[in-house]
């Protein structure tokens, strides 16, 4: 499992809004002027991020976009998985995968499927609420 720069530019975004609650909507331009990420390149993120529910828009003067619930409802597993295409660990995992001819004699699936959910526990419990203040969470991140 690689987290490409959209997984990880989600994660910025949702950081963001989650550390400036009191501003209301934040326009989409302070949002990649504190991130450093292209407007443009941000435009996609965030339709994303809108489409999944996990933030609402608001347009016109006063307009932009915040988070839709508190930032404790949110884990990293389900940003990662609503903008990254897969998180499984090899190919043969995905959702749409071709089964594979080998699948019933692999020696190594068990150990995938394993990767796999350790990969999916640990997402799970973090969230973004820990990432906007790791000294509130329970364990080292």
């Amino acid at each position: 499992m690689l987290v490409s720069t959209r997984g990880r530019y989600s994660l910025r975004v949702m950081i963001d809004l989650a550390e400036h609650p009191s501003e209301g909507y934040i326009p989409l331009k302070e949002i990649a002027r504190r991130q450093e990420i292209s407007e443009k390149y941000l435009e996609s993120i965030i339709k994303l991020l809108v489409k999944g529910r996990f933030l609402t828009g608001l347009r016109g003067k006063g307009g932009g976009y915040r988070l839709t619930r508190t930032p404790d409802a949110y884990t990293v597993g389900d940003i990662l998985r609503l903008t990254e295409e897969s998180m499984a660990p090899v190919a043969c995992l995905e959702a749409d995968a071709t089964p594979c001819s080998r699948m019933a004699s692999c020696r190594t699936l068990s150990l995938w499927k394993g990767l796999d959910q350790v990969i999916n526990n640990y997402l799970d419990q973090v969230t973004l609420a820990d990432l906007v203040d790791p000294a509130s969470s329970p364990d080292e991140l």
